[in-house]
């Protein structure tokens, strides 16, 4: 789409001349800067004051190589996120102040970060090169984090320009090199990286994709000076885009969850924006209704308060940057998304920023909302939507409001990107707060993606929502298994005035030792009164049990024929609270038994605090065709 409505040739005559674009302020145009917010102004120099003589932290080999053996991958990152962080508050400071004072402490991180043998994590030098558990500076490669300190090179060149060079000239000529040396030449030369979906392999693409793109063409647009090379490039990126955006069906979704949103649409929207700019509003494709889907998903999926819908590797809180979905909402001309990025958005304008991580987006953020938002601040919260392309139903009782029912449910395949084995599993919150859950991810580790992925519990279908596992003689616990293949079938959606249904056999999810020859499933929201389950099921041989369970962060009352989930404060601090609900189920087939589930990992925690409740439902000796009957209600 992209790459042909927009070949090389149109760009040669589109983009404007390096010299001629320019995006945001730089320090020497000084009234925009100074017509910031007067709070705005003190909190970005207050970060950048604490940054001033600063000790770069270190990043010994032996740091880096904790990943491979430890499998520990998250000190290294904290550490180069936090040298990321004072090179991006002092360059902030320094175009505010304009005086020089952060000037020699740039230096230093420019300096710093160009010395560093590789620029990415050491997690993804193992993904792009099999066995290494070092960088190899004769093979650059290039990951989400080698594009990111090349971006960020690349916006803080572009702002300082000559003001760099009162401390040496050196400096512009180092950042040039560099960037053209470890993220220009390699991405133009070659096709093999698996981000960009030439050469894919197992892959696909996911996030990495426009993720990756939007900061090699932020890094071609400010610093490339050839100007074939630069439509060279710019051409490519549109040839990888196409191959991610053809990944999405019209009715947009994102696989990996709403915490990913933030670097797929939104990367793929930063991409489109640069391009806008770029060639004074020439390349323009936000009337595109796939583009225009891809971004209404954050909303879409979005419950009540921070809550999102969590399927794969995604956390049930997510606040995504207010200022990215209002702007990717205005540019698509969505109403709806304009006032949820307004929601999202800090009540204070002087903290516009605040919220967002990188230059490529707090630029922005200062300087393209309008300091009065024409749209009232609101979350749409819509009453029903299907995905139709990753198969997922999101249902309400009410369009516009968080009381009442709110469920969500899926079918798809096991194979989606940071996928989890949950085909069938669905959630419940109700008036907003969280009943029945998807535990989410627990921090990234070397085992998170290994062959040993689906040994964690959170990833295993037996921590879904009422998903059988299956005991049989000399067989126990067989759950669904990941892969493509093992996908749901007969998927059917449909919604009406009275009722919101998911219809779908999950039988193609297990393997054929489990016997299972169906197992029909239909998800029902009857409005304002029930979520209820239906399952239907035939095995080929008999199964010494079944069990089902889900998890809860509410207190858990069993009673016969009912279990009661009971409000109660979780969370960090117990700052949140849990639901209310009753579900009746079958005690003449189920017995009920409740587990703690501790829970150790910071992640996880930061979400759910100290522990969830898993509730697991046993049938002993199951009939070889029967039926299942679950009714959640108030």
């Amino acid at each position: 789409m992209l790459s042909t409505r927009y070949p090389a040739e149109t760009l040669a005559s589109i983009l404007l001349p390096r010299e001629a674009w320019r995006p945001y302020p730089t320090i020497e145009e000084r009234a925009p800067w100074q017509a910031l917010p007067e709070a705005t102004r003190a909190y970005f120099l207050a970060r950048g004051e604490a940054a001033l003589g600063a000790d770069w932290p270190a990043l010994p080999a032996t740091l880096f190589l904790e990943y491979a053996r430890i499998g520990n991958r998250d000190n290294f990152e904290r550490v180069q996120w936090a040298r990321r962080l004072l090179l991006r508050d002092l360059v902030l400071s320094e175009c505010l102040e304009g005086e020089g004072r952060f000037l020699d402490d740039i230096a230093n991180g420019i300096w710093t970060t160009c010395e560093e043998t590789y620029w990415g994590y050491p997690a993804h030098v193992n993904a792009q090169v099999a066995g290494v558990d070092l960088p190899d500076v004769e093979e650059p490669t290039v990951d989400l984090f080698a594009a990111e300190a090349s971006a960020q090179l690349a916006w803080s060149v572009a702002l300082l320009g000559d003001r760099l060079d009162a401390v040496s000239p050196l400096l512009r000529r180092r950042v040039s090199y560099e960037v053209k040396r470890r993220m220009l030449d390699p991405c133009l030369a070659r096709d093999d990286f698996w981000w960009m979906g030439f050469d894919p392999g197992e892959h696909g693409v996911n996030n990495w994709n426009p993720w990756v793109n939007s900061n090699w063409l932020a890094s071609v647009l400010l610093l490339e000076a050839d100007p074939e090379r630069r439509v060279a490039a710019v051409a490519k990126i549109l040839r990888s885009l196409d191959i991610f955006l053809g990944t999405y069906a019209e009715t947009g979704g994102c696989d990996e969850g709403p915490g990913y949103w933030g670097r797929a649409a939104a990367s793929l929207f930063e991409c489109l924006d640069l391009l806008y700019s770029a060639t004074g509003g020439q390349l323009d494709v936000y009337a595109d209704s796939k583009v225009a889907n891809m971004g209404r998903y954050i909303y879409r999926a979005h419950i009540a308060g921070d809550y999102v819908v969590n399927f794969a590797d995604a956390s049930a809180v997510n606040r995504p940057p207010g200022s990215l979905v209002y702007r990717y909402g205005a540019a698509i001309g969505d109403r709806d998304m304009q006032r949820f990025g307004a929601w999202l958005l800090p009540e204070d304008p002087g903290k516009r920023g605040k919220q967002e991580d990188s230059m490529g987006r707090i630029l922005p953020a200062l300087f393209d909302l309008p300091e009065d938002l024409p749209v009232e601040a609101a979350p749409p919260l819509p009453r029903e939507f299907w995905f139709a392309g990753i198969q997922v139903l999101v249902a309400r009782d009410i369009a516009g409001t968080a009381e009442g029912f709110f469920l969500a449910a899926k079918a798809g395949h096991n194979a989606e990107s940071h996928n989890h084995n949950d085909v069938g599993s669905f959630i419940v919150y109700i008036d907003g707060k969280p009943v029945i859950v998807d535990a989410g991810v627990e921090t990234y580790r070397r085992q998170t993606f290994s062959p040993q992925r689906y040994e964690i519990w959170t990833m295993q279908s037996a921590y879904h929502t009422l998903l059988p596992v299956f005991d049989l003689s000399g067989q126990p616990g067989i759950q669904q298994l990941p892969g493509e293949a093992f996908a749901a079938r007969a998927v059917q959606a449909r919604f009406d005035e009275a009722e919101a249904r998911l219809a779908v056999d999950l039988a193609g999810t297990y393997p054929e030792a489990a016997g299972l020859l169906a197992w029909s499933r239909v998800v029902t929201l009857e409005r304002g009164a029930a979520v209820v389950i239906e399952d239907a099921f035939t095995l080929a041989s008999p199964a010494d049990r079944i069990l089902l369970s889900l998890l809860t962060p509410c207190g858990v009352e069993v009673g016969e024929g009912a279990v009661l989930f009971v409000p109660a404060a979780f969370g960090p601090g117990a700052s949140r609270q849990a639901g209310a609900a009753r579900l009746s189920y079958d005690a003449a087939t189920f017995g009920v038994s409740v587990e703690r589930i501790p829970i150790t990992d910071a992640r996880l925690g930061g979400v759910w605090g100290d522990e969830l409740n898993r509730v697991v439902f046993t049938a002993e000796a199951p009939p070889q065709r029967g039926t299942y009957l679950w009714r959640f209600t108030r």
